[in-house]
């Protein structure tokens, strides 16, 4: 009873301010380290965390940067209630057109109360999409007009959501992969439309693609990769129409040692209870998950301990 009335009275009182907080510490940070932008050449350089999850923040305001996009219209797949996601402090800072989607309950109302929707245009779209839904529902919310930056992690099928997209359907995009599957292997997770993560494998770590299924599938919509973030689970691409050599040369790309750098453990055991293990008992304890091969013309499904052969 008494933990319950500490959080009404922090969600009444303080959560806001709380929230400017944040904001006006990590808005600081980056008007400050925009004089370094020319120099970068590395995304984790400019890695920086103020509503993100990990260190997204810094880097989409450097890419945003780079190629002059100033008020940035958006569209974010997977962003729970809002309060940390890719897109909010972008939001936040300068009141943009945007659309997020996400599939919780209430969705709507626990966007509202986390942000002060007037602020901007913002399109609070609660479904769960698949591969079967994607392009309708982002035709009917005209979400893909001019669009600057796209950003996608919904934990699944993500490949097969990317796979119906057009070609350039924005300037900057960012996708989830699964650092598990190395940097070696073009794989993805079947394409489920009812695909949930925990009930897939037990132990949470079976999700997502790889990260050379990401760069390859972003070849054929006309993007090229940029980078990870520090965490290592979050790739950028960039619109062909916007060439390295003219706003991005000093950017050396590296998506090597993957698995190996990715060191946050978030497995479960047989009975939902986190385990933290580390990298070669993460690829262990999922070598019997099926997964489908990209590596060739025809897909094929196979076990993942085949293709570590």
């Amino acid at each position: 009873m008494i933990q319950r009335l500490k959080k009404i009275i922090y969600d009444l009182f303080f959560k806001k301010y709380q929230y400017r907080k944040i904001y006006m510490i990590g808005h600081s940070h980056i008007l400050n380290i925009r004089k370094n932008y020319p120099y970068i050449n590395n995304l984790t350089n400019v890695d920086y965390k103020i509503f993100s999850q990990n260190g997204e923040d810094g880097i989409i305001d450097y890419l945003l940067y780079q190629i002059k996009v100033e008020k940035p219209k958006f569209l974010e797949i997977g962003v729970g209630d809002f309060t940390e996601s890719n897109t909010r402090y972008i939001f936040e800072r300068c009141s943009p057109k945007g659309t997020i989607i996400d599939c919780i309950n209430d969705f709507e109302n626990k966007v509202k109360k986390n942000i002060k929707i007037w602020r901007g245009e913002l399109q609070i779209v609660n479904k769960m999409i698949n591969s079967k839904n994607i392009l309708n529902t982002l035709n009917d919310t005209r979400s893909l007009q001019d669009l600057d930056l796209f950003s996608l992690d919904i934990d699944g099928i993500d490949y097969w959501i990317v796979d119906k997209l057009p070609k350039n359907f924005s300037k900057i995009a960012v996708l989830e992969f699964n650092p598990i599957f190395g940097d070696k292997l073009e794989v993805t997770v079947p394409d489920d439309i009812n695909f949930n993560r925990s009930k897939y494998h037990y132990s949470n770590l079976c999700f997502g693609m790889s990260l050379l299924a990401a760069i390859n599938i972003m070849k054929k919509k006309n993007f090229y990769f940029i980078g990870t973030n520090q965490f290592k689970n979050n790739a950028f691409f960039i619109s062909n129409n916007y060439s390295k050599e003219k706003f991005f040369k000093n950017i050396e790309i590296q998506h090597d040692n993957i698995s190996e750098n990715a060191n946050f453990t978030e497995s479960k055991n047989n009975k939902g209870k986190l385990n933290y293990l580390k990298y070669k008992d993460r690829v262990k304890e999922i070598y019997n998950c099926e997964l489908i091969d990209l590596s060739s013309e025809k897909m094929r499904s196979i076990k993942f301990r085949d293709l570590l052969k």
